[in-house]
């Protein structure tokens, strides 16, 4: 991809970023955010969750 392809899309994007409605903005903003993994997941990878999982396991 060229410089130029590369500068004409972020432009299309922030261009159509840019004309939505704050409200709308504001709900995809929330949305992302509950959509992210929990940061030991997002951080430290699979590690923390099979070691959550082993413990429950064992606890039952």
């Amino acid at each position: 991809m060229k410089t130029n392809d590369y500068v004409k899309y972020v432009t299309q994007q922030l261009v159509s970023y840019m004309d939505q409605p704050k409200d709308v903005r504001k709900e995809q903003r929330i949305v992302r955010k509950q959509e992210q993994a929990p940061l030991s997941n997002q951080w430290l990878g699979v590690i923390p969750l099979s070691l959550k999982l082993m413990f429950k396991k064992k606890e039952s």
